[in-house]
């Protein structure tokens, strides 16, 4: 029997296999380019979601943010704490299926940081993808995003269009940025957009509550 994208066995054997096509093996050139430019933001807390062998999440901690690396399958954690260790990057990764984040973490982040994760999930759990990133975020908490906005039939990884990723996210967000990136990698030319969100002021006022909380502490 075919596994589903929310089963862990599905993204799992992909790992074992060495199937990895969404594994770029470096950081996203987008996210790279944006933290040397004068438009970078601040440092702060951020999540990745779905962070893979954890290659967004390392460049993110080099550049001074406090990083927690989140994926389902434990094969990607497992490389990704590697390479945390080998090159003594302050990021930390969990194994989680993020959907159930929230419960641990809700109002705990500066930042949301994405990629490859809303094209993996079934589109039938966007609308859940939202709610979880308001959740996790601080009020005036930003997302951002680097999404795989390709047309082609099927999936994972499921294509999105620009005028979409306004409608799931704009009744939440202020849309700071969204354009296509023009420094992706060779195989997704024209094929991602970053987006830049910042928790509107009315979501914010809803996660208030949360600064008060003191932050989990982390798995070693």
């Amino acid at each position: 029997m075919a596994l589903s994208v929310e089963d862990l066995s599905f993204w799992e054997r992909h790992y074992q296999a060495g199937s990895l096509r969404w594994d770029l093996g470096q950081a996203a050139p987008p996210f790279v380019n944006w933290l040397n430019s004068s438009e970078a933001p601040r440092p702060g807390r951020a999540v990745v979601l779905g962070c893979g062998r954890g290659y967004d999440a390392l460049l993110f901690a080099a550049r001074g943010f406090e990083v927690v690396g989140v994926d389902f399958a434990p094969s990607a954690i497992a490389a990704a704490q590697q390479l945390a260790q080998a090159t003594g990057s302050s990021a930390q990764f969990l194994q989680r299926d993020i959907f159930g984040l929230a419960a641990e973490w809700t109002g705990q982040f500066d930042y949301v940081v994405e990629h490859t994760c809303f094209c993996a999930i079934a589109p039938a759990k966007r609308s859940d993808y939202v709610r979880l990133v308001r959740a996790l975020l601080r009020p005036q908490g930003e997302l951002i995003g680097l999404f795989f906005t390709h047309s082609r039939a099927g999936g994972p990884p499921f294509g999105v269009t620009p005028e979409q990723l306004r409608q799931y996210f704009e009744a939440e967000f202020e849309i700071l940025a969204l354009h296509r990136a023009s420094d992706s990698v060779a195989a997704r030319q024209a094929e991602e957009h970053l987006g830049h969100f910042r928790l509107s002021a009315e979501a914010s006022s809803g996660n208030a509550s949360a600064l008060g909380r003191s932050p989990l502490e982390l798995e070693a």
